[in-house]
């Protein structure tokens, strides 16, 4: 607070210090980053100033009493500075925190088109958030499991209860493919694991893999894959 009323009349907390405010960031700079909604050229020992005529009042706020920017806004200016798998961390603290969640951070980049950070949070929360067709689904998972020594499985078959995605029947395996959108609720985490337990008391083995796994990290599928196959084929005799 003090940093921010030594700044004057507009200014908020950013950057990485709003990051801490609001319990997303790993860790703080040692100069306390604040905005101001101005260009004048203001300078404080100890306090790293961002000079910012164009942001906007919905893109600020309070968090504890402290005048700050906005969930977006702060995950925006952090994803223009840190690598994809820190800025992820940051995107599912503010969901459990109840922040801002992912499909609403995706909406509002509209609102802060052109500012650094925008396009390669737009590409990360695409990839994390995106769900395949059923078609286009199985148009890339199953030139992996070929890959992986695998036959062509069953789809949307119904096994211990549950319709699955793939199902190998003479080898008493399930793979099942998520969409972070839909299995990011703590409900919803409890019904794959009701669902997994499920195929586990069966004899079944149940691999899980998300869209994006499939679509872009083939290899990563891959290297789980192929040895789960060869196992599962050297048990069954064929």
């Amino acid at each position: 607070m003090a940093a921010v009323l030594a700044c004057g009349s507009g200014a908020v907390l950013s950057h990485s210090s709003a990051a801490a405010l609001l319990g997303i960031g790993s860790e703080m700079d040692e100069q306390i980053e604040v905005s101001i909604r101005s260009a004048h050229d203001r300078r404080r020992s100890g306090l790293r100033i961002h000079r910012r005529p164009g942001l906007r009042d919905e893109d600020v706020g309070f968090f504890q009493r402290i005048p700050v920017t906005s969930p977006a806004q702060t995950i925006v200016d952090m994803a223009a500075r840190l690598p994809r798998i820190e800025v992820e961390r940051m995107v599912d603290e503010a969901d459990r925190l109840d922040l801002i969640h992912p499909p609403e951070l995706r909406e509002a980049l509209g609102g802060h088109a052109g500012q650094p950070g925008v396009a390669r949070l737009r590409e990360w929360l695409d990839r994390r958030t995106f769900r395949l067709t059923r078609s286009k689904l199985e148009r890339w998972f199953l030139p992996l499991a070929d890959r992986a020594g695998l036959s062509v499985p069953e789809t949307k078959a119904w096994v211990n209860g549950f319709e699955v995605d793939f199902h190998w029947p003479q080898l008493r395996l399930v793979v099942e493919t998520d969409g972070l959108r839909h299995h990011r609720t703590a409900a919803q985490q409890m019904r794959d694991s009701e669902r997994d337990q499920a195929h586990t008391m069966a004899g079944y083995t149940c691999l899980r893999f998300t869209h994006e796994q499939v679509r872009y990290e083939p290899e990563r599928v891959l290297a789980t894959l192929r040895p789960v196959a060869r196992r599962l084929l050297a048990a069954s005799g064929t």
